[in-house]
């Protein structure tokens, strides 16, 4: 299974530095088709590193002697270009027992904690999990017959699409927020509304009619109100609305000085 079953997921999270003792778990996500999750907890060992781990959430739904052997890559960025991120690597096994595993001490949160450093930026971090499923016992989590779609940080994508949301993940990582519906089928009619918004803002004012700046308003509300982050979209709308408002000035304007025009007519015709 090795090399087809290898994927990556990138997790943004944001406001690192209130992040409870609790720890956090990202988004569910498809490897190998096998879901996973990851956990960061803030407080691991003697309260001076990171810990970081990965976990199979469908664990107590699968066979008493399921096991899944996977190679497993945790990097957490470093976001200033050039400068080297933290790696760790390691085999696990999981099974019953062992649903979750990792990093005790994956990085110092003294390190991390730092502005300076580029891992703590705007106060958000970047982690990317690979994830290489090497051997499963019981049942997958995705069956067979769904092979034509791929899991994008938890988005199921249809391979025609893959291409624009890789490229819209590796733009704006932080779009999807943790507000997000977690209904697989509800994130792919939003995904479907961002990918529509994009190809449309991505055009200039002068392709654009009021109607299809109206739509754009109203989709963007839509998806925004569901949890996304999408300030690139906003910017790209204000702007082209803007452009359209001082064209209608113009034509106004214009109007007015034919309508002043054909007024001063009329009266020297009289």
């Amino acid at each position: 299974m090795g090399n087809e079953a290898a994927k990556k997921f990138t997790w943004v999270i944001e406001k690192f530095s209130s992040l409870g003792s609790e720890g956090v778990y990202s988004d569910t996500f498809v490897a190998g088709r096998c879901k996973w999750r990851l956990l960061v907890n803030t407080r691991g060992y003697s309260n001076s590193y990171y810990s970081l781990f990965i976990c199979v959430p469908t664990s107590e739904s699968l066979p008493s002697r399921w096991r899944r052997h996977a190679k497993c890559s945790i990097t957490m960025v470093n976001q200033f270009t050039g400068e080297l991120s933290y790696l760790q690597e390691r085999q696990c096994r999981f099974d019953q027992k062992n649903p979750k595993l990792g990093f005790t001490m994956f990085c110092s949160s003294e390190d991390i904690g730092r502005h300076d450093n580029g891992f703590l930026v705007n106060d958000e971090v970047k982690i990317v999990a690979e994830i290489d499923v090497l051997e499963v016992i019981g049942k997958l989590d995705v069956p067979e017959e769904t092979k034509g779609i791929i899991d994008i940080n938890g988005f199921q994508v249809p391979v025609s699409q893959v291409e624009s949301v890789k490229s819209l993940f590796e733009k704006h990582p932080g779009f999807s927020s943790k507000l997000c519906p977690k209904n697989p089928h509800l994130r792919k009619a939003y995904l479907n509304v961002i990918l529509s918004l994009t190809e449309t803002l991505s055009k200039s004012p002068d392709e654009l009619s009021n109607g299809d700046l109206a739509e754009a308003y109203s989709a963007l509300r839509y998806v925004t109100n569901a949890g996304f982050k999408l300030d690139w979209l906003e910017k790209k709308l204000k702007e082209s609305g803007v452009t359209r408002l001082q064209e209608i000035e113009e034509e106004s304007e214009d109007l007015k000085i034919k309508c002043a025009d054909m007024d001063a007519l009329l009266k020297f015709l009289r």
